[in-house]
């Protein structure tokens, strides 16, 4: 059943995400938090979207982009883990990805859509795991996890990142 999963599915320093998760369905879930992010982010300016609220941190924009990117790179392990493959997958550096990427460059309403089709990826491979699927496991970043907790942790790191907008960003505008 895609519901929040147990701490022994998932290394413990995703504990952080998880615990941001409310009990439900997690697809159900996804797709309340597509809709409220696409509000909150369409609510914004452009010269919003660039603000830092300190130096050396990411803009709104580069938060943004740095969550769609992350669910990218974690519904692909829930897709091998759910999938029964074995290779252990690699872990990543988020700094890395967000100074690699051009999101300062890009409109707001550009990320915002890449972020949009990113979740209807994954909102379209969840529907396509089975059961006995969710509960397989395998390696990534060298930590045993689920599918399952993917999937949760898909949702709890958007929900983190979220509340950093919304409480470091938004009220030093």
């Amino acid at each position: 059943m895609l519901i929040k999963p147990p701490l022994g599915e998932y290394p413990a320093h995703y504990e952080t995400y998880v615990k941001l998760v409310q009990e439900g369905n997690l697809a159900e879930i996804l797709v309340e938090q597509l809709q409220t992010t696409t509000e909150l982010i369409q609510s914004l300016t452009e010269e919003t979207g660039d603000h830092k609220y300190a130096p050396g941190k990411w803009s709104i924009k580069e938060v943004l982009g740095h969550v769609a990117d992350t669910e990218r790179i974690m519904a692909y392990r829930m897709l091998c883990i759910a999938r029964g493959d074995q290779t252990p997958l690699p872990g990543y550096d988020e700094n890395e990805y967000v100074a690699g990427a051009s999101f300062a460059a890009s409109g707001l309403s550009d990320i915002l859509k890449d972020y949009s089709a990113v979740r209807c990826s994954t909102l379209t491979l969840l529907r396509g795991i089975t059961e006995e699927a969710w509960l397989r496991t395998g390696t990534a970043n060298n930590g045993l996890i689920s599918a399952r907790a993917l999937a949760a942790i898909i949702a709890g790191h958007e929900r983190h990142h979220i509340h950093i907008i919304q409480e470091r960003y938004l009220s030093t505008v």
